[in-house]
């Protein structure tokens, strides 16, 4: 579904409150929308995701975008069109050709059920058996090894690793490891 900003197009999307994709600078998400919420005609929904990743001083929470780059913003285009794409961290709104890339309320209804009431989504990394992974804390870390099994809940996870010339199977919080593949998610 497009809109196209050609007169005549049978209905007046000027006048008519719409859900436009809109790009915003890379990493600037929560900037543009923060900008775009000061409209008070201007609905914003910015849907993120909320993971804990492995790092060197221990796992960390990040907060990004679920779609890096874009956000939906729902205006009537007559009014606010320049506003909102002159707006800070805004680049554009998307568009095919003359059309807008408009969403329907439904689309962004269903999002909105998925990350719930603060658009935030948690995520949970979980490592399977046979992904390599590297330990990423504790006394071992930066020793590389294979996920053998998930125990406790997928809070702890077996390895093998090779430790003085033998290979050794060791228990290790999950949240300790770091993944070299992309790991599969799973919603909280």
């Amino acid at each position: 579904m497009g809109v196209t900003l050609q007169l005549g197009s049978g209905r007046d999307w000027r006048e008519e409150r719409l859900w436009y994709a809109v790009q915003t600078r890379a990493k600037s998400e929560h900037i543009a929308a923060a900008g775009l919420r000061q409209f008070p005609e201007v609905e914003v929904f910015c849907p993120r995701l909320r993971f804990q990743r492995a790092t060197a001083r221990g796992p960390v929470w990040f907060v990004e975008a679920l779609f890096p780059g874009y956000l939906f913003a729902r205006f009537a285009a007559g009014q606010h069109l320049r506003a909102v794409s002159h707006s800070q961290a805004v680049t554009r709104l998307l568009q095919f050709g003359p059309d807008f890339a408009v969403l329907p309320d439904a689309a962004v209804a269903a999002l909105r059920a998925e990350v719930g009431r603060d658009g935030v989504r948690e995520i949970r990394v979980a490592p399977g058996p046979g992904d390599e992974v590297e330990l990423a804390s504790g006394p071992l870390r930066g020793f590389t090894g294979t996920v053998t099994r998930i125990t406790s809940g997928e809070q702890r996870v077996r390895v093998l690793l090779e430790f003085l010339g033998q290979v050794r199977e060791v228990e290790v919080a999950a949240h300790e490891l770091r993944s070299e593949h992309p790991p599969q998610l799973a919603f909280a």
